[in-house]
């Protein structure tokens, strides 16, 4: 080869690696900038003008580091494994908790007027958030004309990017009370017979889609295809356990205690201003009259929240969702954009599990108890 040939070729390849290793530099920085300024009320305590220019700053950053991302894509798609850790048992993803936010809250010792939002996750969480919210304040809170979030006034429990508990004011006049989400385990969360636990569950395959949503929507190009998707949701590799096990867990503390109101995300879909109704009388609240139950019902509506999406966002923007849809569609049919066969094993595999439960899953979900005996997802091993 001649040596002009060769010089222009290592000219190449050192140009490339110098590049590389910029864009590795870079990536890294910009990984360690954004968790650092979202841990805590870093972001969600800011005005929407500071968030929205974070979020313009990431996507500039995003658009430099595309090459890098592309590639790594490529290299290194998605794995649950590596965007999991495991906390007694329980899988949760990295980033938004950690093993240390999880020993907090495990070990937090409720108060008497704490009221804790429940839910497995992609399962209503934010919806009940909003009401029960609302409820406290009369249907007079204003996050979407101030532009506040949500998570500057309710603590996620296990998460690390939402106003700490400490610094948690609590809402209203007729109980005064911290809102918080939680998405652990009954068998984890903290109890305590004088606090208010809203547990709210969503039929399993509309929980499902909604998942693979928010995963998409979160990972982009890292996405992984839908079979690894469906293996970990049937499985209790799933964040915050699986679906069987977190709503059997929390429906036997509903019938022990109480102080545990569960209910269903279909009937908020179906009659939100009677769930409204039954959430204050659980909570000791004054019966919303007829004017605040309307303003209450308004504000809680799913376009009137979509129209608001940055109130009510999920958790921080990233590297990678620097444009995630908060809200995808909220339908409680969800289930039916699933494919029908993937719909059924999923049925198939809850059904399988809830065998013996207490749960009442036939009058609750019969397509779903219609499913049992029938064989769900195959396991890693089996699918070559």
């Amino acid at each position: 080869m001649p040596s002009s040939l060769v010089t222009w070729a290592l000219l190449v390849i050192g140009v490339s690696l110098a590049f590389a290793g910029l864009q590795t530099i870079h990536l890294l920085a910009v990984l360690l900038w954004e968790d650092s300024r979202t841990v805590g009320l870093r972001y969600f305590g800011q005005s929407l003008e500071e968030r929205r220019r974070f979020k313009r700053t990431l996507r500039a950053h995003a658009r430099l580091l595309r090459p890098i991302l592309s590639a790594a894509s490529r290299l290194a798609p998605f794995d649950f494994e590596r965007a999991s850790f495991s906390y007694r048992g329980i899988s949760a993803p990295k980033g938004s908790c950690s093993p240390e936010s999880f020993e907090r809250a495990v070990a937090y010792e409720p108060r008497a007027d704490d009221v804790f939002v429940v839910t497995q996750m992609k399962s209503g969480t934010t919806w009940m958030q909003h009401l029960v919210y609302q409820l406290f304040l009369r249907g007079k809170g204003d996050l979407t004309e101030s532009g506040q979030a949500l998570y500057a006034v309710s603590p996620w429990l296990e998460g690390r990017k939402s106003v700490p508990l400490d610094a948690a004011a609590p809402l209203g006049d007729d109980r005064p009370s911290r809102l918080i989400k939680t998405h652990l385990p009954a068998r984890l969360c903290p109890w305590d017979a004088r606090a208010r636990y809203i547990y709210v569950a969503r039929h399993p395959v509309s929980c499902f889609a909604s998942c693979a949503d928010f995963i998409a929507e979160n990972a982009g190009r890292f996405s992984p295809d839908p079979e690894t998707l469906e293996r970990w949701f049937c499985s209790e590799k799933m964040w915050w356990g699986s679906w069987p096990s977190h709503v059997e867990g929390w429906w036997r503390r509903a019938r022990e205690s109480d102080q545990v109101l569960f209910v269903h995300f279909e009937e908020m879909k179906l009659d939100l201003a009677a769930v409204a109704r039954q959430v204050a009388d659980f909570l000791g609240l004054s019966p919303p009259g007829t004017q605040e139950l309307q303003r209450i019902l308004g504000k809680c509506g799913f376009e009137e929240m979509r129209s608001h999406a940055e109130s009510f966002e999920m958790h921080p923007p990233h590297i990678l969702a620097t444009h995630a849809r908060l809200f995808v569609r909220g339908a409680a049919d969800r289930h039916a954009d699933v494919p029908a066969a993937v719909g059924r094993r999923i049925g198939a595999w809850c059904a399988q599990e809830l065998e013996g439960a207490s749960y009442p899953l036939e009058p609750m979900y019969p397509d779903v108890a219609a499913f049992s005996g029938e064989c769900g997802p195959a396991a890693p091993a089996d699918r070559r």
